[in-house]
């Protein structure tokens, strides 16, 4: 559960609404009263589905269904189904999704996967009598009670986890689970959903999906192996290629729970971690309950506890594996939509300063490299509200919910990439503040003095709310600079930090550190997944939990090589929603013939890997040209598109032979999304091998050339614009303008002269161009807007410089009190970046907030 957000109703019907509950691609559900104060599930149907009349028909299809099945492990369903806005409604029963339970308490029992397959297969029995198919079932649709599962959606609308509606009324529903006879093209029935079925209960017994792709299902055989030998037989029969070759429904349900589903539940069937969080939600849905309407749902002291019901009923209770019970619960990418008006009270507006709204993650920002280029990655002007999952025990941050203009970060917008064989900007500074980081025990958390409220005095920077120093790790003898140290941003409430010391945490609230994990070293930042964020240490992919940097799960990288292979994950290349990319090298013993006789040689190989950090599977690696000795695969990420992945192999590593190639330029490779097969790349003659390059969601690449900025179209590289610097002629290897940040149609970019400039994306007009006044240096600044849009921030060896991002008016800078100015040849040493209501500045191991918006 979440606390209410600023545009969500306070009344839905004759229900009022408490908190949030969870919600999907088509509709958000609600904890809400009934007008004799009985808990309820209410779901709203989003506003821009609930207009389109194929929508409006299939969702009163499958209501009229709920009702028909009402009983048993369906919820009797109450229902508007011909105004507006559209919702159903049921009793609240205290319940997990399946997917929450399996990171609550890891796989499940046989008994409990046994009970949970029988209450399915009864319902899917009904449904088949009366000659319809239920296309409802998913790990997220599927709850766990005590008493026994429910079955939350009873069709495609309610399982979907993509629900568009495009401009001519058309319905693109997408699901998360597909059948042999779908990926071949036919319609589905009801042994698909035995299909499903077999899937649900594998990933039930084993915590993963058995056939992770359309072509392992079409082709492939799963691997039962992990699952329990009583399950397997009726599982395996499910899982059959050809639909006439799967059991009927009943005939599973017998199977699996001869005296039925219900009397197999009776005496208790699910893990205690599981039972502990139902008390507790229990618990916490009562107190919602009787809390006055005109109090709301925030709880004393600044969380919000119904945003933890999950967590904390999980946190007394650990498998007897030992792992962390804390939630992996990754939100759906789709955005919520905005709330109908018509028997809906809208909640009334809250002064700016007192907005708190927790939502799905938004993408994650992290730092430039040392020396490097600054990270690709594309914005729009205005971040969304940021948050959700379960949640650690600090309250919530302010939120930039409710801004104007059709904002938000692009579900396939932003990218978080690392530039090649770097994880962090890594350089010295001293300074002055009053909350300083170090090796010394920490006091118990304060609460954080308000923000102050006057506007800061124009030219001048806003004072930070804190400064947190990293602890530095020690360097090596001969006197070198210590690894380097990553940063990243969890969800606008931590800031993640990593070097060869481990991973901590700090509290972007109070800059107070709250953990510190030792165990996990890494020379790469972290990449957030949900409540959990993976950290790639010497031998293994960890998943820490950022609540309270406890390990939550761990694979060793060994098991990702295939039979007589020795893989090596060389760095972290970027993250999208719960997949990451990152590059590998393999060894293997090969055969060449030498004068007719053959001799066993060793064969290196480079590959890009993509890696599903929710499900824990690899939907594919992708083989791309290792470059010179020793091998190492380097490569940056250039641009996260809709159907693939561009990457660029790093200049240093290229042989003569791929120089020559290239023509001296830069050849980007495309891989499919969803299968890493190559696809046709790009070749940008006119931009080295080590020049910024970056893509946005149009297609369209930028790119430094010389001393201009260009853009090129994605599919043939053809130039469509170009903008000088100041001086034009550049210098070999050295580049006047670094990677700009595409926000919207606006594209902000800043050379080595000190100018920044804003332009159109599509046309190249310049919008404005400013100067920092600083003094011109060969390395290229850093750029970042604030939480609001409306402050464009450039950093540089000297000082962070504000422009006011409509008209490039020139508002202030801030430099480091006490520090010396960078040498010329010096990397950025300040980079700032937004975390939802604040502006967190980094020069080297120091950190400050600003409150810049």
């Amino acid at each position: 559960m979440e606390p209410l957000h600023q545009d969500d109703p306070l009344r839905i019907g004759p229900y009022r609404v408490l908190a949030r509950a969870r919600e999907s691609a088509g509709s958000v559900r609600y904890l809400a009263l009934a007008a004799d104060g009985t808990p309820s599930v209410v779901a709203l149907v989003r506003p821009r589905l609930a207009e389109v009349p194929v929508y409006r028909r299939r969702f009163g299809q499958e209501t009229r269904t709920a009702q028909r099945l009402a009983g048993g492990w369906v919820e009797p369903v109450e229902a508007s189904t011909d105004g507006t806005p559209l919702w159903t409604a049921s009793g609240y029963v205290p319940a997990v999704t399946l997917r929450e339970a399996i990171t609550l308490a890891g796989p499940l029992p046989e008994r409990t996967v046994r009970v949970l397959g029988a209450a399915i297969a009864e319902t899917l029995s009904r449904v088949h009598a009366t000659g319809t198919v239920l296309q409802g079932l998913s790990p997220d649709t599927v709850l766990l009670a005590a008493d026994g599962p429910r079955l939350t959606a009873l069709g495609p609308l309610g399982a979907a986890v993509v629900a568009e509606a495009g401009e001519d009324g058309q319905l693109t529903v997408k699901l998360g689970y597909l059948t042999p006879e779908q990926a071949a093209g036919a319609q589905p029935g009801p042994a698909s959903d035995l299909f499903v079925l077999g899937q649900l209960l594998t990933y039930a017994a084993t915590g993963t999906t058995p056939l992770a792709d359309a072509d392992a299902i079409a082709h492939g055989e799963p691997d039962l192996g992990p699952v329990a030998d009583g399950l397997r037989p009726v599982v395996a029969r499910c899982l059959a290629k050809s639909p006439e070759d799967r059991p009927p429904a009943g005939t599973v349900a017998a199977d699996l729970a001869l005296e039925g589903a219900a009397a197999l539940a009776r005496d208790g069937w699910l893990p205690d971690a599981v039972t502990a969080a139902l008390s507790a939600q229990s618990a916490e849905a009562a107190r919602l309950a009787a809390v006055p309407p005109e109090a709301g749902t925030r709880a004393e002291g600044g969380e919000d506890r119904a945003t933890v019901l999950v967590r904390r009923g999980g946190a007394g209770a650990r498998p007897a594996t030992g792992r962390d019970t804390t939630p992996l619960l990754v939100k759906d990418l789709v955005p919520a939509e905005p709330r109908g008006t018509a028997s809906v009270v809208p909640r009334p507006a809250v002064a700016p300063a007192r907005q708190a709204a927790v939502g799905p993650p938004a993408p994650v920002a992290a730092l430039p490299a040392a020396g490097a280029a600054p990270l690709p990655y594309t914005a729009r002007a205005l971040p969304p509200a940021t948050g959700g999952g379960a949640l650690p025990p600090l309250p919530p941050g302010p939120s930039s919910a409710g801004r104007d203009g059709a904002a938000g970060i692009g579900r396939r917008g932003l990218l978080v990439a690392a530039a090649a064989g770097a994880a962090g900007l890594v350089v010295g500074g001293t300074a002055v503040g009053a909350l300083a980081g170090g090796e010394a025990p920490e006091p118990p958390a304060q609460k954080p003095a308000p923000a102050a409220k006057p506007r800061p005095m124009a030219g001048f920077a806003p004072g930070p709310q804190w400064r947190y120093e990293h602890p530095a790790a020690p360097g090596p003898s001969d006197g070198a600079p210590a690894g380097p140290l990553g940063a990243v941003v969890w969800q606008d409430r931590l800031l993640l930090l990593t070097d060869s010391q481990g991973t901590a945490a700090v509290d972007l609230r109070t800059g107070r550190r709250v953990w510190k994990l030792d165990e996990a070293a890494s020379a790469s930042r972290v990449v957030p997944v949900g409540t959990y964020c993976l950290v790639d240490t010497a031998e293994e992919l960890l998943w820490v939990s950022a609540a309270d940097g406890r390990v939550g799960q761990r694979l060793a990288k060994s098991t990702l090589a295939r039979p007589g292979e020795t893989l090596t994950i060389g760095q972290v290349l970027g993250s999208e929603g719960s997949t990451a990319w990152f590059t590998a090298h393999v060894r293997r013993t090969g055969e060449r013939s030498v004068k007719g006789r053959k001799q066993k040689v060793t064969v290196h190989e480079a590959y890009v890997v993509a890696y599903d950090l929710a499900a824990r599977a690899q939907p594919w690696r992708a083989r791309v040209p290792e470059g010179r000795a020793p091998h190492t695969p380097a490569y940056q990420l250039v641009a996260v598109r809709r159907d693939d992945v561009l990457v660029r192999q790093d200049g240093g590593s290229l042989t003569p032979a791929q120089q020559k190639a290239a023509r001296g330029g830069s050849s980007l490779l495309s891989l499919d999304r969803a299968t890493g097969a190559a696809r046709p790349g790009t070749l940008l003659t006119a931009v080295g091998a080590t020049a910024a390059v970056t893509g946005d969601t149009s297609g369209r690449l930028y790119a430094a050339a010389g001393g201009e900025l260009h853009a090129y179209t994605g599919t043939d590289g053809r130039r469509l614009w170009r903008v000088a610097a100041a001086n034009t002629r550049g210098e070999p290897g050295v580049f006047a303008y670094g990677t700009p940040l595409v926000a919207g149609q606006v594209l902000y970019a800043a050379n080595r002269f000190q100018q920044v400039c804003a332009v159109d994306s599509a046309t190249g007009r310049e919008l404005w161009r400013r100067s920092t006044q600083a003094p011109a240096w060969r390395e290229t600044p850093v750029t970042a807007l604030s939480p609001s849009g409306r402050t464009v921030l450039t950093g540089d060896a000297v000082q962070l410089t504000a422009f006011a991002a409509r008209d490039g008016r020139r508002l202030w800078k801030f430099q480091e009190a006490g520090a010396d100015d960078a040498p010329e040849q010096a990397a950025p040493r300040y980079a700032a970046f937004p975390a939802g209501a604040r502006t967190v500045v980094r020069r080297g191991r120091t950190f400050y907030s600003l409150p810049v918006d």
